[in-house]
Order: structure tokens, then sequence, then C-alpha cells
């Protein structure tokens, strides 16, 4: 990220300077690029605490009541009695679903990592070594457990966890060779993987709002051609969007820093409003 600093006026001269004039036009682009994506990585923030929240408003406490039965009511097949190994699994990939959300977070805030480095890395190990465990419980879950969902939705799921690994592995190669800035490029992809849960749901959401209610698929057995849709799009939308990125940044092009601008702008519009809705009708109800 770029770290130029943007004032349009001088308070302490009689005129201010047209910002064009001062920076160029290059500059003011990128500084828009620059505040654009800031602003949806706050939104997704906001969301993503949210939906810490509700793991440990719903599911943690259920737990440390001893009614692990509750989740059943949420997730099917959630909590088997007898299922030891499927318990196991399933109470790994939530417990560690608050953290590495968190973890995610944190590792993200480029001040943190500039003022506490030796927290950024071992942050960033805790980080990396969850997300193995946590990817590797979801295919388990999603293969052995009778996950939700049809098999197509089973792909797109162990898509996901597949290319986490990936990320995982070239995150962590990079860092070990020093070479920083594309370790963070590998680090911004695995972030965007890393929260697929939370897109899936966000989009979700979204998609019900602005339909007035369920649309291409049946709530009741969790199947159509939307689900089997966004089952991919939480992986491949992301990324497909981060890439778009990371070639504007690195572009000359005015056009195509406004218009990265401009896109960006709309999906934090988008986002805010499934973070919203997920919030008022999926998440909180059950706290």
């Amino acid at each position: 990220m770029t770290q130029d600093t943007v004032y349009e006026t001088n308070i302490y001269s009689a005129q201010a300077t047209p910002l064009g004039a001062k920076y160029g036009n290059e500059k003011l682009s990128r500084v828009g690029l620059k505040y654009a994506a800031g602003l949806w990585f706050s939104v997704a923030i906001i969301g993503q605490l949210l939906f810490v929240y509700y793991i440990l408003g719903f599911y943690v406490l259920s737990a440390m009541k001893g009614d692990l039965a509750a989740w059943s009511k949420v997730l099917p097949h959630g909590y088997i009695k007898g299922d030891s190994a499927g318990n196991f699994a399933i109470i790994t990939h939530i417990f560690l679903a608050a953290s590495i959300t968190l973890a995610g977070i944190l590792q993200m805030i480029p001040q943190i990592r500039a003022r506490a480095p030796k927290f950024h890395r071992w942050n960033g190990r805790i980080y990396l070594s969850s997300l193995v465990i946590a990817s590797t419980t979801g295919l388990y879950m999603v293969w052995f457990r009778n996950g939700v969902g049809d098999f197509t939705q089973h792909l797109g799921v162990s898509l996901n966890a597949v290319l986490i690994l990936v990320c995982v592995a070239m995150a962590l190669r990079h860092a070990l060779a020093r070479q920083f800035a594309l370790h963070r490029r590998w680090a911004l992809r695995l972030f965007l993987l890393a929260n697929g849960v939370w897109f899936f749901r966000i989009g979700l959401m979204f998609w019900i709002a602005i339909n007035h209610g369920p649309a291409g698929f049946n709530p009741k057995t969790f199947e159509g051609p939307f689900l089997s849709f966004i089952s991919f799009a939480n992986s491949l939308i992301p990324l497909i969007v981060c890439e778009l990125y990371l070639r504007a940044q690195d572009s000359k092009n005015k056009a195509a820093h406004f218009s990265m601008a401009g896109a960006l702008l709309v999906l934090s519009a988008a986002s805010g409003m499934g973070i919203v809705v997920a919030f008022m009708g999926m998440w909180l109800p059950r706290l």
C-alpha cells in the first residue's frame, strides 16, 4: 500500500493549492485507490468483528454451558453423540474460526506490522498454523460428516480449503526468503480466502435482501443454483478483485486507478449491506 498522505488545503495559507496541480493526476488517482481500499477494509473489519461476536456469543458460550447440542439447531450434524472424531473436528474448526478472524485482521494492519514486527511474526505463525488445522478439519467435515449442501457445494468448500493451504505455503515461503513484497501479496490473498465462510454469509444475505427473499435455491434443503455459484464465488470473486487491485496498484494508468477505486466503493456498499442483513437476520437472533 502507498503511504502517501494528501492534504487538500494548507490551513496556514491564504489560498488552497489545487490537489491535482500539487500532486499530479497520477498521484491523485493513487490516493483515491488507497482510500477506497481502506474504506472496504474498514467495512470488512466491522463485519468480521460482528461475526466473531456471534461465534463467541453462540458457539463458544453454548460449549461453556455444556450445551453442545444447541449447535445442531444451526448446523446440520453439528454435534452427534458418540461421534468423537467428528465432534472433535467441528469443535476445533469453530473455535479456531474466531481466533483466525482476529489474527487475520491484526496481520493486515500496517501500523502493527511496522511498530510491532515481533508480534507480527508470532501472530503470523499462529495464524498460518490455525489455518492449516481449520482447512483440514473443514475438509473432513464436508466429506466425512454429511456437510450441508450438495456435491457441487462440497467441491466449492474444498476448493477454498485447498487454496488456503496453497496460500499458506506461498506466504510462508516468501517470508522465510525475506521477499516481503511477495509475502504481503500472498498474505492478502490468504486473508481473503480465510474469510470465505464470512463472504458466503454476507453474500447470501445480500442476495436475499435484494431479491426480497430466497431466490435461486431451496431454503429447506439448502440446495440450488445460486448456492452452487456462491460456494465457488466466495473464494474466486475476492481473488479476482484482489488481482485487479494489485494490477491497478502497479499500473501508472490513472483510469485503472479510478476504475478500481470505483469498484471498491461499490463493493464496500454491497459488503456493508450484506453485513447488516447478516447480523440482524442471521446472527443477532441466535444470541
